[in-house]
């Protein structure tokens, strides 16, 4: 688990290998206080990936096909910044909100604006991937956690920060670039439970019987 409060900024060195199996090799400053080690967890422009070998500057995490596939990592090019959070310990503070690194898929920036001192990123993303954001809601772009500011069927819009702006990758968006995206946990539960058809013999005359 994550909190979508970026710790570090990393930079995107190489993906090695092909849609079967690959490696990304990832750029690094060395870490304050506990150095990195083998097999922990770290979110990775947002995703979640396991440390496979460590090295003075950087760490390398092996990418399974699933994750090419639904996120944006694939589409990272040399010396791009890439946000960086080692998983939550359990006396940490929830800062942000739970994050989980499991990406649901990717999304488009449509526009950057200003607004006084705070950038205004539009995202057009999937129906499936919209059913889970709400207004006011947690939203996670590329690891960050974000509070959607509005929303329409196909888009939705979080306010960044300076702090925010400048010390995560979200500054190297442009339009046209994609993004990763991941919901709340707790919407994905919700939206599962009401779109999933119901098989059972539960009916609404039985609920008013038992009290309901």
């Amino acid at each position: 688990m994550f909190t979508g409060l970026i710790q570090s900024k990393g930079v995107f060195k190489n993906l090695l290998g092909g849609a079967d199996a690959a490696v990304i090799d990832i750029a690094c400053p060395p870490w304050p206080g506990t150095p990195l080690s083998l097999g922990e967890s770290v979110a990775t422009q947002g995703v979640c990936l396991t440390v496979s070998a460590v090295r003075d500057g950087g760490f390398s995490a092996d990418v399974l096909p699933e994750t090419l596939k639904r996120t944006a990592l694939g589409k990272l090019k040399t010396g791009a910044a890439v946000n960086l959070e080692r998983a939550l310990r359990l006396s940490d503070r929830l800062g942000g909100h739970i994050v989980t690194g499991h990406i649901d898929g990717t999304g488009k920036t449509e526009s950057v604006a200003t607004t006084g001192r705070d950038r205004v990123m539009r995202v057009s993303c999937p129906v499936g991937i919209m059913r889970c954001i709400v207004l006011k809601g947690s939203v996670a772009l590329d690891g960050v956690s974000l509070t959607v500011s509005a929303l329409s069927d196909t888009w939705f819009e979080v306010c960044v920060i300076p702090t925010t702006w400048r010390e995560t990758s979200l500054s190297e968006r442009a339009p046209g670039d994609a993004v990763s995206i991941e919901t709340d946990i707790l919407g994905r539960y919700a939206e599962r439970f009401v779109s999933t058809k119901q098989t059972g013999n539960l009916t609404l005359d039985k609920l008013l019987s038992a009290g309901f």
